[in-house]
């Protein structure tokens, strides 16, 4: 492995962001590997959605240093760190409703010749649907727009924010092989509160409280299986702990 594929790809060092005045990131610090999915974990209300967006500029940063491949994008507008190779997948998919799919997704189009194949071979729906308004789309389809978006253009880094949030179980886990695949070329910061998905794809975990990061982790998995530490910073038992507590419940039915 070279000397530059073992640098972070994102830096972030005491960020402070604010939203309308209120402080919503408080001293964020962390490190987002080159290679795999790093998942942002924490209760609801913490902060997570407002570090990514602080990230990328959509809401007032007020302090602290972000580097992106060791290049300072903490004074940089939002549209210049997209054209720089951040590819950002928001919350609540935020399709152009009243335009088509195709048109969504040459409105996002960045690069000189955008990576059509890799889209068409993870979401073949979308290619059927590409004439359809993408307001009438079911909410799954739509996120799938989402991710397509991103994943048309060449990017450093995907910032994907609650993938999986409302959607049917066949959905999430279409969703989830989606990730998967992205992951083999590009380092991604995902938000997501189904902890199953998480350790499905997360290798590392940085987890927030209060604006701040309180836990760090190489290992998801390793996370998800403490008790103590799920508990403590997400406020649910373990994943192993729910699943038995499930089997007790239904009679070893799952």
């Amino acid at each position: 492995m070279s000397q530059e594929s073992t640098e972070p790809i994102l830096r972030v060092r005491g960020l402070h962001a604010a939203i309308e005045g209120s402080q919503v990131v408080d001293g964020v610090d962390f490190e987002v590997p080159a290679t795999g999915i790093t998942a942002l974990l924490g209760r609801n209300g913490v902060g997570k959605t407002s570090t990514i967006k602080a990230i990328i500029g959509l809401i007032q940063r007020t302090g602290g240093t972000i580097e992106l491949a060791g290049e300072r994008i903490d004074k940089v507008p939002t549209h210049k760190i997209i054209q720089r190779g951040v590819g950002y997948v928001p919350e609540d998919r935020e399709v152009f409703s009243a335009l088509s799919v195709a048109e969504n997704l040459k409105l996002a189009e960045r690069d000189e010749h955008p990576n059509r194949q890799l889209v068409e071979e993870l979401f073949p729906d979308l290619v059927k649907r590409s004439s359809q308004a993408a307001g009438s789309l079911s909410g799954g389809q739509q996120q799938m727009a989402s991710l397509a978006r991103a994943l048309l253009n060449v990017n450093k880094l995907l910032l994907v924010d609650e993938p999986t949030k409302g959607l049917a179980p066949k959905i999430v886990q279409e969703v989830a092989e989606a990730l998967t695949v992205a992951a083999h070329s590009v380092p991604i910061l995902l938000v997501e509160q189904n902890l199953s998905v998480v350790r499905q794809l997360a290798a590392g975990a940085i987890i927030l409280s209060g604006g701040k990061v309180v836990h760090r982790t190489d290992s998801a998995t390793n996370f998800l299986d403490d008790e103590a530490l799920t508990q403590r910073f997400l406020g649910v038992q373990s994943e192993e702990a729910l699943e038995q507590a499930a089997e007790t419940t239904s009679g070893g039915i799952v």
